[in-house]
């Protein structure tokens, strides 16, 4: 199977980013990490194994990106306006640096994403802000309402809001969408969400199913039993809804 690391000095973050691409053909998938992982998670957890035939036979090709999450959403000691600000900076990085390389390396015209867990979050933002890229967004476990309590899950933000927060939270700003190009564009994309029965976040994957529903988004919403929340879960998920 085709395994390459590469690094490069961002323009956008002005800091070396790394990402690992496997497969050397096919459909395009970027892979987020979970939160404040590495790029090489993907493979050290366990992900890459499930789908190694479809790699190797080129029906699949992933970038594993690089995760920006201790220095923009999940840093802490910068005010929220300095996390966000590095957060679209990390955006930027991601469309103006990866998605072009991606395509010198590969030609083909489909490209999607996909993260578990935070890495589902960054997945599911970024295509339905910027849905002419992609095709696809497949999110295992992802938390799409960074404002949320949810079990021993907190708001990021302890109560900071704005419109800059708001456009970054698709459970937020999709029930809220009228902008008849901007929803087909939306429209265009096959949305996946997989989520466990007692995961925290299940009521909003419910939530974000029913605004899809009514802005005729189409979409699949899996439930699974029990929390899975976990790498033994996603591990069984990927070769299921890949």
């Amino acid at each position: 199977m085709n395994r390459e690391y590469h690094c490069w000095e961002s323009r956008a973050l002005q800091r070396k980013m790394e990402l690992l691409v496997f497969g050397h053909a096919g459909p395009r998938m970027l892979v987020f990490p979970s939160r404040k992982q590495r790029f090489y998670e993907y493979e050290d957890r366990g992900m890459i194994a499930p789908l190694r035939a479809r790699l190797e036979g080129g029906k699949l090709q992933l970038i594993c990106v690089d995760s920006l999450d201790a220095e923009s959403l999940y840093c802490f000691e910068k005010t929220p306006e300095e996390r966000i600000q590095r957060h679209l900076q990390f955006e930027r990085y991601v469309l103006e640096e990866v998605l072009p390389f991606s395509g010198e390396l590969n030609a083909h015209p489909s490209l999607s994403t996909h993260g578990c867990s935070f890495g589902a979050y960054h997945a599911m933002a970024i295509a339905l802000r910027h849905p002419k890229h992609f095709q696809r967004v497949l999110a295992f476990s992802g938390r799409y309402d960074l404002t949320l309590d949810a079990g021993h899950y907190h708001n990021l933000f302890h109560g900071f809001y704005d419109d800059s927060l708001y456009y970054l939270m698709p459970s937020h700003f999709v029930p809220n969408l009228h902008d008849p190009g901007q929803l087909s564009a939306i429209r265009r994309l096959r949305f996946s969400l997989v989520i466990g029965e007692d995961d925290p976040f299940y009521a909003d994957n419910l939530a974000l199913s029913r605004a899809f529903t009514q802005k005729r988004i189409h979409h699949e919403l899996h439930t699974w039993s029990g929390n899975a929340h976990r790498f033994r879960d996603w591990r069984q998920m990927a070769p299921i809804y890949f």
